[in-house]
Protein backbone atom coordinates (compact mmCIF):
# COMPACT_ATOMS: atom_id res chain seq x y z
CA UNK A 1 0.00 0.00 0.00
CA UNK A 2 1.25 3.40 -1.28
CA UNK A 3 -0.48 6.67 -0.71
CA UNK A 4 -0.01 8.83 -4.14
CA UNK A 5 -0.91 11.84 -2.46
CA UNK A 6 1.50 11.79 0.33
CA UNK A 7 5.18 13.41 -0.56
CA UNK A 8 7.94 10.69 0.11
CA UNK A 9 10.82 11.21 1.79
CA UNK A 10 13.78 9.73 3.02
CA UNK A 11 15.89 9.21 5.50
CA UNK A 12 18.01 7.06 8.29
CA UNK A 13 15.78 5.89 10.61
CA UNK A 14 11.49 6.36 10.99
CA UNK A 15 10.15 6.83 14.33
CA UNK A 16 6.38 5.96 14.93
CA UNK A 17 4.97 7.59 17.78
CA UNK A 18 6.26 11.22 19.66
CA UNK A 19 6.01 10.63 23.10
CA UNK A 20 8.98 10.47 25.16
CA UNK A 21 10.00 7.01 24.03
CA UNK A 22 9.44 8.20 20.21
CA UNK A 23 11.02 11.56 20.79
CA UNK A 24 13.74 10.56 23.11
CA UNK A 25 15.18 7.83 20.35
CA UNK A 26 15.17 10.89 17.48
CA UNK A 27 17.07 13.14 19.46
CA UNK A 28 19.53 10.53 20.01
CA UNK A 29 20.05 9.26 16.35
CA UNK A 30 19.90 12.80 15.63
CA UNK A 31 22.89 13.92 17.81
CA UNK A 32 24.54 11.02 16.53
CA UNK A 33 24.50 12.36 12.76
CA UNK A 34 21.75 10.34 11.41
CA UNK A 35 18.48 12.15 9.79
CA UNK A 36 15.02 10.91 10.68
CA UNK A 37 11.40 11.44 10.64
CA UNK A 38 9.07 11.18 13.74
CA UNK A 39 5.59 10.71 12.19
CA UNK A 40 2.38 11.16 15.01
CA UNK A 41 -0.59 9.99 15.05
CA UNK A 42 -1.91 12.68 17.48
CA UNK A 43 -2.13 16.40 16.48
CA UNK A 44 0.08 16.90 19.58
CA UNK A 45 3.45 15.18 20.74
CA UNK A 46 3.63 13.73 24.48
CA UNK A 47 1.71 10.57 24.41
CA UNK A 48 0.75 9.75 27.55
CA UNK A 49 2.22 12.82 28.81
CA UNK A 50 -0.66 15.49 28.43
CA UNK A 51 -0.65 19.03 29.64
CA UNK A 52 -4.21 20.48 29.59
CA UNK A 53 -6.74 23.06 30.81
CA UNK A 54 -10.26 22.98 32.57
CA UNK A 55 -12.21 26.40 32.66
CA UNK A 56 -13.33 27.13 36.03
CA UNK A 57 -16.33 28.92 37.11
CA UNK A 58 -13.87 31.42 38.14
CA UNK A 59 -14.05 32.70 34.69
CA UNK A 60 -10.04 31.28 34.34
CA UNK A 61 -8.24 28.70 32.28
CA UNK A 62 -6.83 26.60 35.26
CA UNK A 63 -3.47 23.91 34.48
CA UNK A 64 -4.09 20.10 34.45
CA UNK A 65 -1.68 17.51 33.95
CA UNK A 66 -3.99 15.30 31.87
CA UNK A 67 -1.10 12.07 31.94
CA UNK A 68 1.70 11.60 33.99
CA UNK A 69 3.79 13.46 36.13
CA UNK A 70 5.93 12.52 38.80
CA UNK A 71 9.38 11.85 38.68
CA UNK A 72 10.62 9.65 41.60
CA UNK A 73 14.62 9.80 42.83
CA UNK A 74 14.96 6.29 41.75
CA UNK A 75 14.11 7.95 37.90
CA UNK A 76 17.68 9.49 37.66
CA UNK A 77 17.60 9.06 33.27
CA UNK A 78 14.69 11.55 33.26
CA UNK A 79 15.96 13.73 35.86
CA UNK A 80 19.51 13.74 33.81
CA UNK A 81 17.15 14.70 30.96
CA UNK A 82 15.06 17.12 32.62
CA UNK A 83 18.54 19.38 33.55
CA UNK A 84 19.50 18.45 30.02
CA UNK A 85 16.76 20.16 28.48
CA UNK A 86 16.83 23.31 31.13
CA UNK A 87 13.78 22.45 32.56
CA UNK A 88 12.58 22.63 36.30
CA UNK A 89 11.35 20.69 38.83
CA UNK A 90 9.27 21.50 42.12
CA UNK A 91 8.57 18.72 44.88
CA UNK A 92 4.81 18.13 45.72
CA UNK A 93 3.16 19.38 49.08
CA UNK A 94 3.91 16.62 51.54
CA UNK A 95 3.72 19.15 54.92
CA UNK A 96 0.80 18.04 58.04
CA UNK A 97 -1.27 15.36 58.74
CA UNK A 98 -2.17 12.29 56.10
CA UNK A 99 -5.28 10.76 56.37
CA UNK A 100 -6.30 6.48 55.76
CA UNK A 101 -9.97 5.64 55.46
CA UNK A 102 -10.04 1.78 56.62
CA UNK A 103 -12.46 -0.87 55.24
CA UNK A 104 -15.35 0.13 57.68
CA UNK A 105 -14.97 4.06 56.42
CA UNK A 106 -13.75 5.27 59.25
CA UNK A 107 -11.37 8.15 58.88
CA UNK A 108 -7.99 8.15 60.78
CA UNK A 109 -5.28 10.87 60.73
CA UNK A 110 -1.86 10.05 61.02
CA UNK A 111 1.73 11.35 59.92
CA UNK A 112 4.99 9.81 58.56
CA UNK A 113 5.17 6.99 56.08
CA UNK A 114 3.08 4.54 58.02
CA UNK A 115 -0.36 3.92 57.54
CA UNK A 116 -2.59 4.06 61.08
CA UNK A 117 -3.76 0.39 60.89
CA UNK A 118 -4.24 -2.24 63.86
CA UNK A 119 -0.78 -3.86 65.59
CA UNK A 120 -1.90 -7.28 63.97
CA UNK A 121 -2.52 -5.79 60.36
CA UNK A 122 0.53 -3.72 59.95
CA UNK A 123 2.82 -7.09 61.50
CA UNK A 124 1.27 -8.66 58.25
CA UNK A 125 1.62 -5.42 56.02
CA UNK A 126 5.56 -5.72 57.05
CA UNK A 127 5.11 -9.29 56.35
CA UNK A 128 4.27 -8.62 52.82
CA UNK A 129 6.22 -5.79 52.08
CA UNK A 130 9.34 -8.16 53.00
CA UNK A 131 8.04 -11.17 51.04
CA UNK A 132 7.48 -9.10 48.23
CA UNK A 133 11.55 -7.09 48.42
CA UNK A 134 12.58 -10.90 48.51
CA UNK A 135 10.67 -11.49 45.48
CA UNK A 136 11.58 -8.82 43.61
CA UNK A 137 15.47 -9.20 44.08
CA UNK A 138 14.56 -12.62 43.21
CA UNK A 139 13.26 -11.76 39.11
CA UNK A 140 15.18 -8.74 38.65
CA UNK A 141 13.76 -5.86 36.47
CA UNK A 142 15.75 -6.68 33.09
CA UNK A 143 14.68 -10.22 32.33
CA UNK A 144 12.01 -11.69 35.01
CA UNK A 145 11.20 -14.32 32.54
CA UNK A 146 14.32 -15.96 33.01
CA UNK A 147 14.28 -15.97 36.73
CA UNK A 148 14.12 -20.00 38.43
CA UNK A 149 10.59 -19.34 39.35
CA UNK A 150 9.33 -16.99 37.00
CA UNK A 151 6.37 -19.97 35.55
CA UNK A 152 5.80 -20.25 38.83
CA UNK A 153 5.13 -16.63 39.88
CA UNK A 154 3.51 -16.03 36.71
CA UNK A 155 1.12 -18.66 37.20
CA UNK A 156 -0.89 -17.26 40.03
CA UNK A 157 -2.29 -13.83 40.72
CA UNK A 158 -1.20 -11.34 43.05
CA UNK A 159 -3.96 -11.30 45.50
CA UNK A 160 -3.95 -15.49 45.41
CA UNK A 161 -0.06 -14.72 46.11
CA UNK A 162 -0.48 -12.48 48.78
CA UNK A 163 -3.56 -14.54 50.54
CA UNK A 164 -1.24 -17.18 50.64
CA UNK A 165 1.24 -15.34 53.19
CA UNK A 166 -1.94 -13.72 55.18
CA UNK A 167 -5.65 -14.03 55.89
CA UNK A 168 -5.59 -10.23 56.59
CA UNK A 169 -7.71 -8.58 54.06
CA UNK A 170 -6.70 -4.77 55.03
CA UNK A 171 -3.16 -6.10 54.86
CA UNK A 172 -3.35 -7.63 50.89
CA UNK A 173 -5.88 -4.52 50.40
CA UNK A 174 -3.11 -2.33 51.52
CA UNK A 175 -0.06 -3.56 49.99
CA UNK A 176 -1.65 -4.29 46.94
CA UNK A 177 -2.71 -1.04 45.85
CA UNK A 178 0.61 0.17 44.97
CA UNK A 179 0.74 -2.37 42.01
CA UNK A 180 -2.89 -3.18 41.24
CA UNK A 181 -5.05 0.50 41.71
CA UNK A 182 -2.25 2.38 41.63
CA UNK A 183 -0.28 1.24 39.00
CA UNK A 184 -1.34 -1.54 36.43
CA UNK A 185 -4.78 -0.18 37.15
CA UNK A 186 -6.48 -3.59 37.30
CA UNK A 187 -7.48 -5.92 39.96
CA UNK A 188 -4.92 -7.85 41.62
CA UNK A 189 -6.49 -10.87 40.08
CA UNK A 190 -5.65 -10.29 37.02
CA UNK A 191 -2.19 -10.21 36.97
CA UNK A 192 0.76 -12.60 38.55
CA UNK A 193 2.57 -11.92 41.40
CA UNK A 194 6.08 -12.21 38.97
CA UNK A 195 4.24 -8.80 36.82
CA UNK A 196 4.19 -7.69 40.18
CA UNK A 197 7.33 -8.56 41.14
CA UNK A 198 9.04 -6.98 37.60
CA UNK A 199 6.79 -3.48 39.16
CA UNK A 200 8.24 -3.37 42.07
CA UNK A 201 12.24 -4.51 40.97
CA UNK A 202 11.90 -1.52 38.09
CA UNK A 203 11.90 0.59 41.01
CA UNK A 204 14.52 -1.15 43.12
CA UNK A 205 12.31 -2.49 45.34
CA UNK A 206 8.47 -3.06 46.57
CA UNK A 207 9.65 -0.59 50.01
CA UNK A 208 10.48 1.91 47.40
CA UNK A 209 7.29 1.14 46.10
CA UNK A 210 4.93 1.46 49.18
CA UNK A 211 7.10 4.75 49.96
CA UNK A 212 3.91 7.68 48.33
CA UNK A 213 6.82 9.96 49.52
CA UNK A 214 9.32 8.62 47.22
CA UNK A 215 7.72 7.68 44.22
CA UNK A 216 5.33 10.62 43.99
CA UNK A 217 8.33 13.07 44.50
CA UNK A 218 8.84 15.90 41.53
CA UNK A 219 6.92 17.40 39.04
CA UNK A 220 8.27 19.64 35.64
CA UNK A 221 7.53 23.33 36.00
CA UNK A 222 4.93 23.72 32.98
CA UNK A 223 4.10 19.78 33.54
CA UNK A 224 5.58 16.80 32.07
CA UNK A 225 4.61 17.06 28.00
CA UNK A 226 7.42 20.08 28.29
CA UNK A 227 9.52 17.42 28.19
CA UNK A 228 8.35 15.92 24.88
CA UNK A 229 7.34 19.77 23.43
CA UNK A 230 11.19 20.53 24.33
CA UNK A 231 13.08 17.31 22.86
CA UNK A 232 9.85 18.17 19.47
CA UNK A 233 11.75 21.66 19.05
CA UNK A 234 15.28 20.06 18.71
CA UNK A 235 13.81 18.21 16.15
CA UNK A 236 12.00 21.38 14.28
CA UNK A 237 10.44 20.07 11.01
CA UNK A 238 11.18 16.26 11.96
CA UNK A 239 8.43 15.85 13.63
CA UNK A 240 4.81 15.18 11.32
CA UNK A 241 1.88 15.50 13.36
CA UNK A 242 -1.52 13.94 12.45
CA UNK A 243 -0.24 11.14 10.52
CA UNK A 244 -1.19 8.21 11.75
CA UNK A 245 0.98 5.40 10.34
CA UNK A 246 -1.55 2.86 8.14
CA UNK A 247 1.38 0.58 6.74
CA UNK A 248 4.92 -0.95 7.89
CA UNK A 249 6.63 -2.62 4.90
CA UNK A 250 9.74 -3.98 6.85
CA UNK A 251 10.99 -7.10 5.38
CA UNK A 252 10.65 -9.83 1.82
CA UNK A 253 8.38 -12.60 2.25
CA UNK A 254 10.11 -16.27 1.94
CA UNK A 255 8.55 -17.58 -0.52
CA UNK A 256 8.34 -21.53 0.43
CA UNK A 257 5.74 -20.39 2.75
CA UNK A 258 2.78 -19.18 -0.05
CA UNK A 259 0.34 -21.93 -0.39
CA UNK A 260 -1.50 -21.33 -3.72
CA UNK A 261 -3.94 -24.12 -2.77
CA UNK A 262 -5.41 -22.70 0.07
CA UNK A 263 -4.48 -19.41 -1.67
CA UNK A 264 -2.33 -18.57 1.75
CA UNK A 265 0.09 -15.88 0.74
CA UNK A 266 3.73 -15.98 1.58
CA UNK A 267 5.21 -14.55 4.86
CA UNK A 268 7.81 -14.52 7.58
CA UNK A 269 6.78 -17.55 9.54
CA UNK A 270 10.82 -19.33 9.03
CA UNK A 271 11.91 -16.34 10.75
CA UNK A 272 14.24 -13.08 9.84
CA UNK A 273 17.14 -11.96 10.90
CA UNK A 274 16.52 -9.52 13.88
CA UNK A 275 18.38 -6.52 14.60
CA UNK A 276 19.84 -6.09 11.61
CA UNK A 277 19.52 -2.62 9.33
CA UNK A 278 17.36 -2.89 5.89
CA UNK A 279 14.81 -1.32 3.76
CA UNK A 280 11.76 -0.20 5.44
CA UNK A 281 9.00 1.75 4.02
CA UNK A 282 6.27 3.90 6.84
CA UNK A 283 2.97 4.68 4.87
CA UNK A 284 1.20 7.80 6.93
CA UNK A 285 -1.77 9.86 6.44
CA UNK A 286 0.28 12.78 5.30
CA UNK A 287 3.95 11.67 4.36
CA UNK A 288 5.55 8.51 3.34
CA UNK A 289 9.01 7.30 4.63
CA UNK A 290 11.54 5.37 3.39
CA UNK A 291 14.46 4.56 5.60
CA UNK A 292 16.58 1.71 6.66
CA UNK A 293 14.92 0.73 10.15
CA UNK A 294 11.76 1.82 12.63
CA UNK A 295 11.60 2.33 16.33
CA UNK A 296 8.15 1.07 17.12
CA UNK A 297 7.40 4.00 19.76
CA UNK A 298 3.68 3.28 20.85
CA UNK A 299 2.29 0.88 23.49
CA UNK A 300 1.97 -2.59 22.76
CA UNK A 301 -1.54 -2.91 22.41
CA UNK A 302 -1.56 0.04 19.96
CA UNK A 303 0.77 -2.02 17.46
CA UNK A 304 -2.08 -3.69 15.62
CA UNK A 305 -3.35 -0.25 14.71
CA UNK A 306 -0.62 -1.02 11.82
CA UNK A 307 -0.67 -3.17 8.97
CA UNK A 308 2.43 -4.82 8.99
CA UNK A 309 3.86 -5.95 5.81
CA UNK A 310 4.14 -9.10 5.82
CA UNK A 311 3.09 -9.95 8.72
CA UNK A 312 4.79 -10.04 12.33
CA UNK A 313 5.91 -13.61 12.80
CA UNK A 314 3.32 -15.64 14.32
CA UNK A 315 5.16 -15.28 18.05
CA UNK A 316 4.61 -11.63 18.16
CA UNK A 317 1.65 -11.76 17.22
CA UNK A 318 0.43 -14.58 19.58
CA UNK A 319 1.63 -12.66 22.36
CA UNK A 320 0.26 -9.23 21.76
CA UNK A 321 -2.80 -10.54 22.17
CA UNK A 322 -2.05 -11.32 26.12
CA UNK A 323 -1.19 -7.96 26.95
CA UNK A 324 -3.91 -5.08 27.53
CA UNK A 325 -4.38 -1.92 29.42
CA UNK A 326 -6.34 -1.38 32.61
CA UNK A 327 -8.42 1.69 33.35
CA UNK A 328 -8.37 4.78 35.64
CA UNK A 329 -10.05 7.67 36.08
CA UNK A 330 -7.72 10.44 37.20
CA UNK A 331 -9.43 13.05 39.06
CA UNK A 332 -8.93 16.94 39.06
CA UNK A 333 -10.54 19.54 40.76
CA UNK A 334 -9.33 22.97 41.79
CA UNK A 335 -10.22 25.17 44.24
CA UNK A 336 -10.00 28.86 45.29
CA UNK A 337 -7.28 28.15 47.98
CA UNK A 338 -5.98 24.68 49.29
CA UNK A 339 -8.00 24.33 52.34
CA UNK A 340 -6.94 21.05 53.81
CA UNK A 341 -3.36 23.16 54.18
CA UNK A 342 -5.17 25.85 56.04
CA UNK A 343 -6.45 22.89 58.52
CA UNK A 344 -3.53 21.26 59.03
CA UNK A 345 -3.92 18.35 56.07
CA UNK A 346 -1.16 17.45 53.67
CA UNK A 347 -3.82 16.76 50.99
CA UNK A 348 -2.33 12.73 50.84
CA UNK A 349 -5.50 10.39 51.22
CA UNK A 350 -5.59 6.68 51.10
CA UNK A 351 -8.04 3.63 51.30
CA UNK A 352 -7.36 0.20 50.09
CA UNK A 353 -10.85 -1.29 48.50
CA UNK A 354 -12.27 2.38 48.44
CA UNK A 355 -13.86 4.11 44.95
CA UNK A 356 -11.23 6.88 45.50
CA UNK A 357 -7.81 4.97 46.60
CA UNK A 358 -5.32 7.54 46.44
CA UNK A 359 -5.72 11.09 46.75
CA UNK A 360 -2.89 14.29 46.79
CA UNK A 361 -2.11 17.93 46.60
CA UNK A 362 -1.40 18.75 42.92
CA UNK A 363 -1.14 22.55 43.39
CA UNK A 364 0.67 23.86 40.34
CA UNK A 365 3.92 26.21 40.44
CA UNK A 366 5.41 28.05 37.69
CA UNK A 367 4.83 29.04 34.58
CA UNK A 368 2.32 26.95 32.48
CA UNK A 369 0.24 27.66 29.19
CA UNK A 370 -2.92 28.44 31.05
CA UNK A 371 -1.46 30.92 33.60
CA UNK A 372 1.17 31.02 36.42
CA UNK A 373 3.88 32.81 37.18
CA UNK A 374 7.47 31.25 37.24
CA UNK A 375 9.41 30.74 40.77
CA UNK A 376 5.78 31.13 42.57
CA UNK A 377 3.30 28.52 43.59
CA UNK A 378 -0.26 28.62 41.86
CA UNK A 379 -2.70 30.62 44.25
CA UNK A 380 -5.94 27.90 43.97
CA UNK A 381 -4.96 24.62 45.38
CA UNK A 382 -5.44 21.49 43.18
CA UNK A 383 -6.56 17.79 44.25
CA UNK A 384 -5.59 15.16 42.19
CA UNK A 385 -7.40 11.59 42.89
CA UNK A 386 -7.10 8.11 41.29
CA UNK A 387 -10.50 5.82 40.19
CA UNK A 388 -9.24 2.27 39.16
CA UNK A 389 -10.39 -0.70 37.45
CA UNK A 390 -13.62 -1.92 38.00
CA UNK A 391 -14.57 1.28 40.25
CA UNK A 392 -13.79 3.45 36.78
CA UNK A 393 -16.20 1.46 34.93
CA UNK A 394 -19.14 1.89 37.45
CA UNK A 395 -18.26 5.58 37.15
CA UNK A 396 -18.16 5.94 33.41
CA UNK A 397 -21.74 4.21 33.59
CA UNK A 398 -23.33 6.80 35.49
CA UNK A 399 -24.62 10.40 34.14
CA UNK A 400 -21.94 13.58 34.30
CA UNK A 401 -23.31 14.93 37.47
CA UNK A 402 -23.95 11.82 39.35
CA UNK A 403 -20.50 11.14 38.79
CA UNK A 404 -18.94 13.86 39.49
CA UNK A 405 -20.97 13.94 43.15
CA UNK A 406 -20.07 10.46 43.75
CA UNK A 407 -16.11 11.11 43.01
CA UNK A 408 -16.05 14.21 44.39
CA UNK A 409 -18.30 12.65 47.74
CA UNK A 410 -15.16 9.66 48.01
CA UNK A 411 -12.44 12.40 48.29
CA UNK A 412 -14.50 13.94 50.93
CA UNK A 413 -14.20 10.96 52.96
CA UNK A 414 -10.41 11.72 53.38
CA UNK A 415 -10.28 15.70 53.43
CA UNK A 416 -13.92 16.87 54.17
CA UNK A 417 -17.13 18.86 53.41
CA UNK A 418 -14.73 21.27 51.25
CA UNK A 419 -13.90 19.13 48.81
CA UNK A 420 -17.36 19.00 47.47
CA UNK A 421 -16.99 22.47 46.57
CA UNK A 422 -14.27 22.80 43.45
CA UNK A 423 -14.25 25.59 41.25
CA UNK A 424 -13.01 23.40 38.36
CA UNK A 425 -13.42 19.58 38.21
CA UNK A 426 -11.94 17.37 35.17
CA UNK A 427 -12.05 13.62 34.78
CA UNK A 428 -9.21 12.18 32.01
CA UNK A 429 -10.57 9.62 30.38
CA UNK A 430 -7.10 7.81 28.18
CA UNK A 431 -9.31 4.91 27.89
CA UNK A 432 -11.47 6.63 25.19
CA UNK A 433 -8.42 8.52 23.56
CA UNK A 434 -7.84 7.43 20.37
CA UNK A 435 -4.32 6.95 20.49
CA UNK A 436 -3.87 5.38 24.02
CA UNK A 437 -6.80 3.38 25.25
CA UNK A 438 -6.23 2.59 28.35
CA UNK A 439 -4.41 3.21 31.76
CA UNK A 440 -0.49 4.01 32.51
CA UNK A 441 1.14 0.91 30.54
CA UNK A 442 0.14 -2.61 29.36
CA UNK A 443 0.65 -5.51 31.22
CA UNK A 444 0.70 -9.30 30.21
CA UNK A 445 -2.63 -11.86 31.40
CA UNK A 446 -1.39 -14.87 33.67
CA UNK A 447 1.11 -16.41 32.28
CA UNK A 448 2.12 -14.13 29.78
CA UNK A 449 5.40 -12.34 31.19
CA UNK A 450 7.17 -15.82 31.71
CA UNK A 451 6.05 -17.23 27.76
CA UNK A 452 6.52 -14.07 25.83
CA UNK A 453 8.00 -11.18 27.82
CA UNK A 454 11.76 -12.34 26.24
CA UNK A 455 10.04 -10.90 22.92
CA UNK A 456 8.92 -7.14 23.78
CA UNK A 457 12.68 -6.16 23.63
CA UNK A 458 13.54 -7.93 20.63
CA UNK A 459 14.06 -6.42 17.36
CA UNK A 460 11.81 -7.87 14.51
CA UNK A 461 14.17 -7.71 11.68
CA UNK A 462 15.00 -3.88 11.00
CA UNK A 463 11.79 -2.99 14.00
CA UNK A 464 13.06 -1.57 17.16
CA UNK A 465 10.56 -1.32 20.34
CA UNK A 466 10.59 1.68 22.62
CA UNK A 467 8.21 2.45 25.17
CA UNK A 468 7.92 2.63 28.88
CA UNK A 469 5.85 -0.63 28.55
CA UNK A 470 8.63 -3.17 27.85
CA UNK A 471 11.09 -1.24 30.20
CA UNK A 472 13.20 -2.97 32.87
CA UNK A 473 14.25 0.03 35.34
CA UNK A 474 11.19 3.09 35.22
CA UNK A 475 8.83 0.39 33.99
CA UNK A 476 5.57 2.33 33.48
CA UNK A 477 6.90 6.07 34.07
CA UNK A 478 8.48 8.00 31.78
CA UNK A 479 11.91 7.23 32.73
CA UNK A 480 11.51 4.04 31.66
CA UNK A 481 10.42 5.54 28.06
CA UNK A 482 13.30 8.01 28.16
CA UNK A 483 15.89 4.83 28.63
CA UNK A 484 14.08 2.60 25.75
CA UNK A 485 14.19 5.71 23.12
CA UNK A 486 17.75 5.81 23.88
CA UNK A 487 18.60 2.27 24.16
CA UNK A 488 16.89 1.94 20.52
CA UNK A 489 18.75 4.36 19.10
CA UNK A 490 21.78 2.61 20.10
CA UNK A 491 21.13 -0.36 19.07
CA UNK A 492 20.24 1.30 15.77
CA UNK A 493 23.58 2.98 15.91
CA UNK A 494 25.65 -0.04 16.58
CA UNK A 495 23.36 -2.37 13.90
CA UNK A 496 24.93 -3.52 10.90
Amino acid sequence: MTNAQNPTIDRDVVVIGAGPAGLMAAYTLKKAGKSVAVLEARERVGGRTWNGKVAGTDGKEHFIEIGGQWISPDQTRLSDLVEELGLKTFSRYREGISIYVDPEGNRHEYTGDRLPVNYATNKEMDKLIDLMNSVAEEVGATEPWAAQRAAELDSISFKDFLAQHTDDQEAIDNVSIYVASGMLTKPAHTFSALQAALMAASAGSFSILVDEDFILDKRVEGGMQSVSLTLAKHLGDDVFLGSPVRELEWATPDPSTADELNNIAADVRNGVENGVLGPVTAVSDKVTVNAKAAVLAVPPNLYNRIQFVPPLPREQQVAHQHISMGLVIKVHAVYETPFWREEGLSGTGFGGGRLVQEVYDNTNYGENFAGGTSGEEDSCGTLVGFVSDVYAEEMWALPAEERKQRILSAMADYLGPKTMEPIAFYLSDMAAEEWTRGAYATSYDLGGLSRWGHLQNQPTGPIFYACSDIAAEGYQHVDGAVRMGEAAAHAILEAR
